[in-house]
């Protein structure tokens, strides 16, 4: 029988066979290798720069309208970062589950795997989720225009906080890539994980803005902050002639239809320094005249909200 510091010396070994044998594969040109991601506490060493306190998560769901639909499924793990998207600690998760006011839907049991007895009794504990938000400078989720509406039913810190979106604030498509979902992202930088649960899909997210992009050369991360930081515009095409509907979908204008308070209108996101493109867009060639226009300021405490 092998001691465990002759287990441990063993296992040590495999790993540098395994690396070499890796380093020789990719090295051909002829392989690429993905390396299944494991969770650590540190991705840099502090160094004394100013740190912040991140916070990103992910919710499953018994469906998409956070109206009618629940939360099911809960994780959140804090991370430091710096100004310039360099990330440093990386902190244990909170992941919990959430029983339902009514059973889950058998299509979301598929899609998640997640069952009524997986969350029979869990509810999540609003105070410790209020005190994790509350003590973070950003929160972040790989899609949070879903994550968001739904956080902020849970709970006021949700609505307070600043967001950002790590599948819509990184311009993947620039950096090479042809998707935006998780596990493509992870697959293309590298590595592969087990996305069963809401926080592996946290620890995956996190390593994967640590990563520098192949054609800006920056840190996910870096680039997430810069997005984020700026505000938008966004453009309301009150009262548009019916006639023109079709070229304001064509640039891309959406419709408003809900009785939410917001105008029964086309409107149109647009980042800061567009704004007064779209704005003379509109005048010239929907209104012809210097008409008046609803505009909104979005930043990151209220963009990907209901409330913007």
């Amino acid at each position: 029988m092998m001691l465990p510091d002759q287990l441990e010396k063993r296992r040590d070994t495999n790993q540098d066979e395994l690396e070499r044998m890796a380093t020789i594969l990719v090295s051909s040109g002829d392989y690429r290798i993905q390396k299944k991601l494991l969770r650590r506490s540190f991705v840099n060493a502090g160094d004394g720069s100013a740190t912040r306190q991140a916070l990103f998560i992910d919710l499953e769901t018994t469906g998409l309208d956070p109206a009618t639909d629940e939360i099911i499924e809960m994780a959140m793990v804090p991370f430091r970062y710096a100004s310039d998207g360099r990330i440093f600690e990386i902190g244990d998760a909170y992941q919990t589950f959430n029983e339902p006011r009514s059973s889950i839907p058998t299509t979301i049991t598929r899609l998640t795997g997640i069952t009524d007895e997986m969350v029979a009794g869990h509810k999540i504990d609003l105070a410790r989720a209020d005190a994790m938000t509350r003590s973070a400078s950003l929160i972040i989720a790989h899609n949070s225009n879903f994550d968001r509406r739904f956080a902020e039913k849970l709970s006021s810190a949700f609505a307070d906080a600043a967001w950002a979106c790590s599948m819509t604030q990184i311009d993947w498509a620039a950096e090479g890539h042809e998707g935006t979902k998780l596990a493509y992202l992870a697959t293309r930088h590298g590595f592969f994980y087990d996305g069963h649960r809401a926080e592996d899909d946290c620890y995956a997210a996190i390593e994967l803005l640590a990563k520098h992009q192949p054609v800006s050369g920056k840190l996910a991360m870096e680039l997430l902050l810069q997005k984020a930081r700026k505000p938008s515009w966004r453009i309301w095409a009150e009262n548009a002639p019916y006639d023109l509907k079709d070229l304001l979908k064509k640039r891309g204008y959406r419709w408003n239809g809900d009785g939410d308070g917001r105008p029964r209108a086309w409107y149109f996101d647009v980042e800061d320094e567009m704004r007064e493109v779209e704005i003379n867009f509109l005048r010239k060639e929907i209104y012809l005249r210097e008409a008046e226009l609803f505009v909104q300021k979005i930043t990151a405490y209220n963009r990907f909200s209901d409330r913007a």
